[in-house]
């Protein structure tokens, strides 16, 4: 099974989607609650999928993801966030991210993501 690592500085967003995963049959999930967070564990871990939200404390989700792909080109992330302005897609997307979903999201299209991308 896939390891999936979900990415927001909100606990009850990443409580959401890690229910999503779990009543989907994704279990093995990992927790980061800001993108320095995010950076060590997957550097330890290197999990499968990373899902990620923009706007956190420390080190943003931008940031975070361009040093994610920059140690690892591989890296499959898709960034979560509200803020789903036009030129921070285009800003995501740019720097690797796979896709983006904007809160608040619909379980079956972050579902249709997960499994798109994990095969």
């Amino acid at each position: 099974m896939a390891k999936i690592m979900l990415v927001d500085d909100a606990a009850f967003m990443r409580m959401m989607e890690k229910d999503v995963l779990v009543k989907n049959g994704y279990d093995d999930i990992v927790e980061a609650c800001d993108g320095a967070e995010a950076v060590q564990k997957y550097t330890e871990l290197k999990p499968d999928l990373v899902i990620m939200d923009i706007t956190m404390p420390n080190m943003d989700g931008l940031e975070a993801l361009k040093t994610i792909k920059a140690n690892d080109p591989n890296a499959v992330v898709v960034m979560c966030s509200a803020m789903g302005q036009e030129a921070m897609v285009i800003d995501a997307l740019k720097s690797g991210a796979k896709d983006f979903i904007v809160k608040p999201f619909k379980p079956d299209r972050f579902l249709k993501t997960v499994s798109t991308l994990l095969g």
